[in-house]
């Protein structure tokens, strides 16, 4: 493995240990990309929600689902998408932690076709508004847009993500009945 390969000092140190250079080395070299192919593109375009996961400066995490419209990710260039977050819980724990630290990942999962993931990896600026950003939800339920540069892009294998179906799916964007939210799920 050289010095410039892709991944962290640690995953590389793991993969020493644990034997799998030439098997991580045959993917970076196959399927890690510095931007999105046009089938990535088509992809992301296709998918109805993706799972973004951030950290703020001192390293805490946050893992959160966002969820649209099909297309409610925008592929601006191959190396730049941007997704409107909708009106939530006024929390933002993923915004405050962009804020803070703009390191950012998406995992989207075709979970009813193909099974196949792909994880964008890349830096997020949260921006008031993005003219060139569409949001197909038909709501004015967009607080901000969240704006990433592509810095890497790969294939989530579908070897091991079971084959879902989706029964109805016609959420009420941006509703403030703590009934369809289920706001008090888990107090209990």
């Amino acid at each position: 493995m050289t010095d410039d390969a892709p991944g962290s000092d640690g995953e590389r140190d793991l993969q020493r240990q644990l034997g799998t250079e030439n098997r991580a080395d045959a993917f970076y070299d196959d399927s890690m990309h510095e931007a999105l192919t046009p089938r990535m593109e088509r992809f992301v375009g296709e998918r109805i929600m993706f799972f973004l996961a951030t950290a703020d400066g001192d390293g805490h995490t946050d893992c959160s689902p966002r969820l649209g419209p099909q297309g409610f990710v925008n592929v601006i260039e191959p190396d730049r998408v941007a997704y409107p977050e909708y009106r939530g819980n006024g929390v933002h724990a993923s915004l405050g932690n962009i804020d803070e630290n703009p390191h950012t990942s998406l995992t989207f999962v075709d979970w009813w076709e193909t099974t196949v993931g792909l994880h964008i990896n890349g830096k997020a600026t949260v921006r008031e508004e993005l003219p060139e950003a569409t949001d197909p939800s038909g709501t004015d339920r967009v607080k901000c847009w969240v704006d990433i540069d592509v810095e890497e892009a790969y294939i989530h294998c579908a070897k091991h993500l079971p084959q879902l179906q989706i029964q109805s799916f016609d959420p009420p964007w941006g509703t403030d009945s703590d009934d369809e939210k289920r706001s008090g799920f888990f107090s209990e």
